[in-house]
């Protein structure tokens, strides 16, 4: 029997384009985050599509943070977190065979976006935003002294270090590559930091070039910083 020749296929879903469909409406409207939108019923009519159809469209929708889907109240806009990207990087690192290597990766975008950003710092962080990451490097000696890990108090000094930028997207993409580092060290059973003192000296070389306005010297404590945390994923 002769084979009709195969038709030119459509490689964008129904799901998909309903998915586009919701977020250009989101957009027109300028709905901000926590705004209802259309009762399914109302998406139908507009998109002309089924119920399941826009069902499908929302659940994939909700995945990404871009909706929020509260049963038995209505559907309103998400905060369009970085959840999705961290749950994304996190099964991708987890799933490579080569530990070290899939995570060396996830270190080397964030050394490069914080090694970039503190030259910044240094000409913008005043005395006050200094005081504070003094401090946490502080209660770090502490948590030494005690024999305690310090893991939350890293985390704050990063925060804290680009707050003065003004810029949200940074603390955001910064705290997704630490949670994704987290959840990995956890689901392999690395152990904390196995020289705490020598990280707690290199975050106070950060302070104290930031203090001196030594944008470069900034920048080389930074990347030392980052030679340290190398070095201990290549020891697990």
């Amino acid at each position: 029997m002769r084979r009709m020749p195969a038709q030119p296929r459509n490689t964008e879903s129904g799901t998909s384009r309903i998915r586009r469909a919701v977020v250009q409406l989101i957009l027109d409207r300028r709905l901000r985050p926590g705004a209802a939108l259309p009762t399914e019923a109302e998406l139908m009519e507009d998109l002309g599509v089924s119920r399941n159809s826009v069902r499908e469209a929302l659940k994939a929708l909700q995945a990404l943070d871009i909706v929020e889907i509260r049963h038995g109240y209505g559907t309103y806009v998400g905060e369009a977190s970085l959840t999705p990207l961290v749950d994304g990087l996190t099964f991708r690192t987890l799933a490579r065979h080569d530990d070290t290597g899939a995570l060396a990766e996830i270190l080397q975008v964030r050394e490069v976006l914080e090694e970039g950003l503190i030259r910044r710092i240094a000409g913008t962080a005043d005395e006050a935003e200094l005081d504070a990451l003094e401090a946490v490097v502080s209660r770090m000696e502490k948590a030494v002294r005690a024999g305690r890990p310090f893991p939350e108090l890293d985390r704050r000094f990063h925060e804290l270090l680009y707050a003065p930028l003004g810029n949200p997207l940074v603390p955001q993409l910064l705290g997704a590559f630490w949670t994704v580092f987290r959840r990995v060290a956890a689901a392999r059973g690395w152990k904390d930091d196995p020289r705490p003192e020598v990280t707690v000296r290199r975050h106070r070389d950060i302070v104290t070039a930031l203090r001196a306005r030594d944008a470069a010297g900034a920048q080389r404590a930074m990347e030392h910083h980052f030679r340290g945390i190398e070095a201990r994923t290549l020891t697990r």
